[in-house]
């Protein structure tokens, strides 16, 4: 199918962009059906307030207690009594392979 260059308006600025022949038959490709609705700025902006942006809420942390070293320590999830849970520190060593390593 041929494709020509169009001229859409950004539905978040208002501003004019080329959704170029090129992004069409890429978008065809993908089976994707409709338009681009921002403009590559404004898409950038969502995608970053999406993946951890400055507006994404601070991790719920929980108090733990460091099953190699002893130590309090705070983890982002919920610790439960059947699997042992580390401080960074001893769980730094583990994953370098500089602590004893228990199958799972």
């Amino acid at each position: 199918m041929d494709y020509q260059d169009k001229t859409l308006t950004c539905q978040d600025c208002g501003q004019g962009f080329v959704f170029t022949a090129d992004d069409q038959a890429f978008h065809a490709s993908k089976g994707f059906m409709n338009e681009p609705k921002r403009c590559a700025n404004c898409r950038q902006s969502r995608r970053n307030e999406r993946n951890g942006g400055y507006s994404q809420a601070p991790r719920e942390m929980h108090p733990a207690v460091c099953a190699e070293c002893g130590t309090d320590t705070m983890v982002p999830f919920r610790p439960s009594n059947d699997r042992p849970v580390y401080c960074s520190d001893c769980f730094s060593k583990r994953r370098t392979g500089g602590g004893a390593r228990t199958s799972w």
